[in-house]
């Protein structure tokens, strides 16, 4: 007897999913190793933080980056997670075909999803490569900074406080004080 699998979902068959209006207007939806995955609905205090760190990125990176809040990531045939921010290299046209597969840095705001953050999610943006990856930890007011990606996890990681500024990777001259992204 054959035991009983779980589908698994392509990019290409999620894509085509949305398109045919498979899935309700306005549903927080991610495709995440092959699951489609419904996200829980956000507080004031996360979207606030998303809006923050959006802005507080667009100063740090400038007009060379497009800075893109809750839209889709091609980073594999099957997974295209929606992050809270990515920084990604062009401008908005040069994505007007197709999702960027990659990122410079990538950012999630956890309260709720914290664990789900620092562990599935991490573990699929350093196996995609990506170099740096943010986490604006809602519940113990940090930013939590993995860096060095490797196929298990990042090898590196670091918190900073609201006494703290943080600085990208990719744009190691912008200060960015966390107190300013934790309000």
């Amino acid at each position: 007897m054959k035991a009983i699998e779980m589908r698994r979902w392509t990019r290409e068959e999620y894509d085509r999913m949305i398109a045919a209006g498979v899935f309700a207007p306005g549903e927080r939806l991610e495709l995440v190793e092959g699951e489609i995955l419904q996200m829980p609905p956000q507080g004031s205090s996360r979207f606030t933080a998303i809006r923050l760190v959006e802005d507080a990125l667009r100063g740090a990176f400038g007009a060379a980056f497009e800075v893109r809040a809750q839209a889709p990531l091609a980073i594999s045939p099957d997974s295209e997670p929606e992050p809270d921010i990515a920084v990604v290299p062009a401008s908005a046209r040069d994505y007007r075909n197709a999702h960027p597969a990659t990122a410079l840095l990538v950012v999630e705001v956890a309260d709720s999803t914290l664990e789900y953050n620092r562990g599935r999610k991490g573990r699929l943006y350093a196996r995609a490569g990506i170099g740096e990856y943010w986490i604006v930890n809602l519940i113990d007011s940090c930013v939590e900074a993995y860096r060095d990606p490797e196929q298990q996890g990042y090898r590196s990681s670091h918190r900073f406080t609201a006494a703290d500024q943080i600085s990208p990777l990719a744009a190691p001259e912008a200060k960015i004080a966390v107190a300013e992204i934790l309000r």
